[in-house]
């Protein structure tokens, strides 16, 4: 077990939090957001260490889950989170295989010197999750830290909002719940590659996102209202997600067709953000046919990103939205 954490000497007596964060949900911006707070009343730095791979990718890869965020995805919503330091630990099974006893003296209080520290109430990490809350607080007793037990933020369904209860909304294609979950709506990043410009043909030029990671929970294959954020501003669209039998091509892609964009996307990362569904992914008789359908989805999509203009513009921010960002986040 390396023995540095990558934190400044000068930094001691941390308020930390650690967990997967899969999603960055509601609950876990919650959690954040207490972080936060609790360093400036403290005058702490605060560090989140979270894990790459997930966990059961190691422990039980079998039932490893599909995630929410990978790669720059998690990081990108982390960066506004307003925390110090973010430590992404390499889960291996030389970790997998520490007690709860040595991962709190190992990890916790010799790498990252908590002093501080928040969990949620369901939430336990060492071998066999032994380290639960009851554990952690009479480990701290003894090590010199204190622990705080968050409460679980409720969804619009009344259940305790986690990473598993979104996964199923977006494998459902169930949009609306993800989002109420997340606090923003669920996304896909990726940079874009060049593509067949079949798009172009039609009349509807195309940005094509190859899927970067297995590991990246997809919603169903279908057509979708997008808006994508792009080094070039932000667009309104529609995608196509999922194969194009017209073509007589399986390769899952995702295409979208940018409302009123100009300029040279190529090789520069976005984010699509899915909004609503429209309908399944179709084989179309032929171009005429298809060409016809991607009219009747353009009104449609449009309709449905002026409608939620005037929503955002009546409505006030979710809770979510109020976590500070930090210009000083270090990340290690």
């Amino acid at each position: 077990m390396p023995d540095r954490s990558g934190l400044p000497p000068d930094v001691t007596g941390t308020v930390l939090t650690v967990g997967s964060f899969d999603g960055v949900h509601r609950g876990h911006q919650d959690v954040l957001a207490r972080l936060v707070a609790r360093g400036r009343e403290r005058g702490a730095r605060t560090v989140l260490v979270t894990f790459d791979p997930h966990p059961l990718e190691v422990v039980n890869p079998s039932i490893a889950p599909h995630l929410l965020t990978v790669g720059h995805e998690k990081l990108e919503v982390l960066a506004e989170s307003g925390i110090d330091y973010l430590a992404v630990l390499p889960f291996t099974k030389a970790l997998a295989s520490l007690d709860a006893v040595q991962f709190v003296d190992r990890v916790l209080v010799e790498r990252f010197r908590v002093s501080h520290l928040l969990m949620g109430h369901d939430h336990a990490f060492g071998r066999g999750r032994a380290g639960n809350p009851q554990v952690l607080k009479a480990l701290g007793e003894t090590r010199g830290f204190s622990v705080e037990v968050i409460e679980p933020v409720m969804a619009g369904a009344g259940q305790p909002v986690s990473s598993t209860f979104i996964r199923r909304a977006v494998g459902g294609g169930d949009l609306a719940s993800a989002a109420d979950g997340l606090g923003r709506p669920y996304s896909l990043g990726g940079r874009v590659s060049h593509g067949e410009r079949r798009g172009r043909l039609l009349g509807y030029p195309t940005i094509n996102l190859p899927i970067e990671s297995e590991r990246k929970l997809l919603p169903p294959h279908g057509v979708y209202v997008v808006r994508v954020q792009t080094p070039l501003g932000t667009f309104g669209g529609m995608t196509n997600l999922g194969p194009r039998p017209t073509f007589g091509d399986p390769t899952v892609l995702l295409e979208a067709h940018l409302f009123d964009a100009e300029g040279d996307f190529y090789g520069g990362r976005v984010r699509v953000d899915f909004l609503r569904r429209l309908r399944d992914t179709l084989k179309f008789d032929g171009i005429e046919a298809l060409t016809a359908q991607l009219g009747r989805d353009e009104a449609e999509a449009r309709e449905v990103l002026r409608s939620q203009s005037v929503s955002r513009s009546l409505t006030p921010p979710s809770g979510a939205s109020n976590l500070q960002s930090s210009p000083n986040a270090h990340f290690s």
